[in-house]
């Protein structure tokens, strides 16, 4: 069987002579669970708050999308390095050279970038939102959530980008 990204230098058939592991699917589809689960809440939350619910009367889905942001961190971070890891050693190294997987890595860490220091605090400062009384204070609630998904647009765009770059795996370079 041929491993993505091998050169298939294994062989004359073109083929990688190297075992094809059994747990290779389950590795890769949790690698991309957790990946997206690493981001899904910041990318979500701008939208449950599209609602106006700011503070204690969030409903469910906002307060478990804040505690996922909160406490799944780093058993995302940790089950990303340690599948990503057996990922290269099921592919082998040599998929570490390729150019699409470099730039998919480059807007993963931009898009985590942008969740952790931007987007993060900011739904922290909507969710920390005072008395809603105020037709100003409302207004300017507003705005601020919006631009938190417009933010959140750009991280979705960011994730198709990856999508398509590690499904077609194309000859950037």
């Amino acid at each position: 069987m041929r491993f993505p990204g091998s050169s298939g230098a294994g062989d004359s058939t073109g083929y990688d002579s190297r075992p094809v592991s059994s747990v290779f699917p389950v590795i890769l589809g949790s690698h991309i669970v957790l990946a997206i689960g690493l981001i899904l809440p910041s990318l979500l939350l701008p939208f449950a708050l599209r609602r106006g619910t700011p503070g204690a009367e969030a409903g469910r889905f906002t307060r478990g999308m804040l505690w996922l942001q909160a406490n799944g961190t780093i058993v995302f971070g940790f089950g990303l390095a340690l599948t990503g890891i057996l990922l290269v050693v099921a592919i082998g190294p040599e998929v570490l050279t390729r150019p699409w997987l470099a730039v998919a890595l480059v807007i993963y860490a931009t898009n985590l970038v942008l969740a952790f220091f931007i987007q993060r605090p900011n739904l922290r400062r909507l969710l920390g939102a005072a008395d809603m009384t105020d037709p100003a204070q409302e207004a300017r609630w507003q705005a601020r959530a919006r631009r938190q998904r417009y933010v959140s647009y750009v991280m979705a765009l960011a994730v198709g980008l990856i999508a398509f770059l590690m499904s077609t795996k194309p000859d950037l370079w």
